[in-house]
């Protein structure tokens, strides 16, 4: 053990749950209150585990593969993945999977990378995930440019790293012949971002029925947790009509963007609650074929968010309703009734909430804490949307480094000392699953769901 580790910690250790650190809040809010204290059981399994020798050599060759690392993490941004054409880094992942030792990893019939690190006994299956894909269309230029310890490329920050550090775990923990007690669940999957609609992750719940919990790393700041899945729904909507001249047939033929029109002014002055928070907007617009033509066709995209399911439901019922009620006046209008209008729900995220008193949420707030990062529960919408939806206990948490514009042609990351998130993070996972001599899994097994 290096005397600079040896130190830390004990610098660490001796500062108390509630005044460790100051948490990189951000753009991220408090959605629930963070633990002020934990349970004996979590406490006494994280004391154990940070001061094991074992898991500080564990801890050390973190920092030791942070530079190699960054090869894998320039090498996978560099291979563009955009939704639903995640397969080519799907593959390259794959690759750096089995040469790190999980020579049974596949990729499945949904296109993500799994691979199962066995436990030693009867304990918890963890899933730990990032996601393969980037908001980045094809064609994009995904060369990763360096300035020092910053690195810019689009999609290197959600979430290649994320891919790098579940890479490194795997690495280290193999290299250093750690043993969980529980079984770990390594997956890159796919379809998180955009139209995606969580297709990968919703598959590994569907095919692995015997998950007990699940971490995933995004770009989250140092001590930020999310523990809410904000629920989505997504509508795209069409409007037709017979079209026709703009002067010969003005007055006998509505127009589908009048009636588009006439609908996003009502949906325009739709009110939602404020608490949970609940959203909505029209994202996009298109339709018609000339500046002199009455549209024949028009459509547009609509996005329906909350952080509870209610809401969402009852705010999409009255979007719903609005646009029947715009085509119905703009046919009244002409007094025809040739202007129709269909919906399509082209995404379907479902929402939950990882409660702040479950033992995985004071798991990382204890691991946090010896890191010397005090807690921020917050939320978004993220592949734990779908456990948290089934009442399987799930978090997001950061694999180290600063982001700055992330979803942007100039995303970046700056990696100094990076290491230590990936350290953080691993040393939250160990004390869920247990290791092996050292410490009890803290994550409870569940009876595995039905089909």
């Amino acid at each position: 053990m290096t005397l600079s580790f040896r130190l830390r910690l004990t610098a660490i250790a001796a500062a108390s749950l509630c005044a460790a650190g100051t948490a990189q809040a951000q753009s991220f809010s408090a959605v629930a209150t963070t633990p002020t204290t934990v349970r004996p059981a979590v406490d006494q399994a994280y004391t154990r585990l940070l001061a094991a020798p074992a898991i500080q050599r564990l801890m050390e060759s973190v920092q030791a593969d942070h530079a190699r690392s960054i090869q894998d993490l320039v090498l996978l941004t560099e291979i563009e993945a955009p939704p639903f054409k995640e397969r080519p880094r799907a593959e390259a992942f794959l690759a750096r999977m089995k040469a790190l030792g999980l020579a049974d990893a596949k990729i499945d019939a949904e296109g993500n990378v799994v691979g199962l690190r066995k436990g030693s006994g009867n304990g918890p299956k963890l899933l730990v995930s990032a996601h393969l894909d980037t908001v980045f269309p094809a064609g994009t230029d995904v060369k990763v440019r360096q300035d020092g310890n910053k690195y810019s490329a689009p999609g290197i920050s959600d979430n290649t790293r994320g891919l790098a550090v579940l890479l490194s775990w795997l690495k280290v923990l193999n290299d250093n012949h750690v043993q969980t007690v529980g079984d770990l669940l390594f997956v890159g999957n796919v379809g998180e971002e955009e139209l995606g609609n969580l297709r990968g992750i919703k598959a590994i719940f569907a095919e692995h029925l015997d998950i007990d919990g699940m971490v995933g790393i995004e770009p989250a700041p140092d001590g930020t947790v999310l523990v809410l899945g904000t629920a989505s729904h997504r509508y795209e909507v069409t409007f037709k009509g017979p079209g026709g001249h703009s002067y010969g047939a003005f007055g006998q033929v509505p127009s589908a963007i009048h009636g588009m029109g006439r609908a996003i002014a009502k949906i325009a002055e739709v009110r939602t609650p404020s608490f949970p928070k609940t959203t909505f907007t029209v994202g996009t617009v298109g339709g018609g074929t000339s500046v002199n033509t009455i549209a024949p066709d028009a459509r547009m995209a609509i996005d329906i968010r909350s952080d509870a399911m209610g809401p969402l439901l009852e705010t999409e019922k009255k979007i719903l309703a609005a646009i029947d009620e715009a085509v119905a006046e703009e046919n009244q209008r002409w007094k025809v009734t040739t202007l129709s209008v269909s919906n399509k729900l082209i995404g379907d995220r479902p929402g939950g909430q990882t409660a702040s008193d479950s033992v995985i949420v004071e798991a990382v707030t204890r691991a946090n804490a010896s890191f010397g990062h005090k807690t921020l529960l917050s939320g978004a919408s993220t592949d734990a949307n779908v456990p948290m939806a089934l009442g399987i206990p799930a978090i997001i948490v950061g694999g180290g480094g600063k982001t700055a514009g992330f979803h942007a042609m100039s995303e970046s990351i700056d990696l100094t000392d990076a290491w230590k998130g990936a350290q953080n993070s691993l040393a939250t996972v160990l004390g869920l699953v247990g290791v092996q001599g050292v410490s009890e899994a803290l994550l409870p097994k569940r009876a595995p769901r039905a089909r």
